[in-house]
């Protein structure tokens, strides 16, 4: 019974995968299966090649598979065949173990294809949230340049204190330019005095032997005036 059973799966196959099937030998065949991954934005779709083989007793033992990547297929940016094959087939050893004594190919098939998409989609939407979250880090450091200190009476008191310093700071250092530009102008100007000041000082009418002495008027503003 198993040879026969081999020929009329082989045949419901044919119907199935009319395109996708090829065949090696009376008990050898590849199935191409290509994969449907939902908004996939790669160029082509990506497919995989399934080789079975079948034992003398097939289907109460399991058939002899292998997986590889379809024949100059491109690399899609999720999976990859050639390097999945191994977890791909590992992953479908229950629903081999559950479908022994019937024709299992097609749902053989079928799982391999589902468990494909789903690796893709996986690392997929993997990707997608380490780049969400890499761009959400990015931001909250750009964020931190625009936050202040937080405001609490320990930080307003020693913001406080730092600003009257400076207050005093300034006030002391424009204090002490001033002192400096008026001690500048009292050594570059003599001092000059007004009639009623010279009057006042009993200095009117002097002469400037008179004032040789007197430290307190500049001799030529006394000459100027008495003149």
């Amino acid at each position: 019974m198993g040879r026969e059973e081999q020929i009329e799966e082989r045949e419901v196959l044919d119907s199935i995968f009319p395109d996708e099937i090829q065949d090696i030998s009376d008990t050898e065949y590849r199935i191409t299966i290509t994969l449907d991954i939902p908004d996939d934005n790669a160029e082509e779709t990506p497919s995989m090649v399934l080789t079975v083989r079948y034992p003398e007793d097939y289907p109460d033992k399991p058939p002899f598979l292998e997986l590889a990547s379809a024949p100059n297929a491109p690399p899609h940016q999720y999976i990859n065949i050639a390097d999945d094959r191994f977890q791909l087939l590992e992953g479908i050893q229950d629903t081999i173990e559950e479908n022994l004594g019937m024709a299992m190919i097609f749902t053989v098939v079928s799982a391999l294809k589902d468990a494909a998409e789903q690796l893709a989609v996986e690392r997929r939407d993997a990707a997608i949230k380490a780049q969400e979250e890499a761009a959400l880090a990015a931001e909250r450091e750009e964020n931190k340049k625009f936050q202040g200190t937080p405001v609490n009476r320990e930080t307003f008191l020693k913001w406080r204190e730092s600003f009257l310093q400076e207050l005093e700071d300034q006030r002391i250092k424009e204090e002490e330019e001033k002192a400096a530009e008026m001690k500048k102008a009292r050594i570059k100007e003599p001092v000059k005095l007004t009639g009623k000041q010279l009057w006042e000082r009993g200095l009117a009418g002097k002469g400037d032997e008179d004032l040789e002495g007197d430290d307190d008027v500049p001799v030529e503003e006394v000459q100027k005036l008495t003149v």
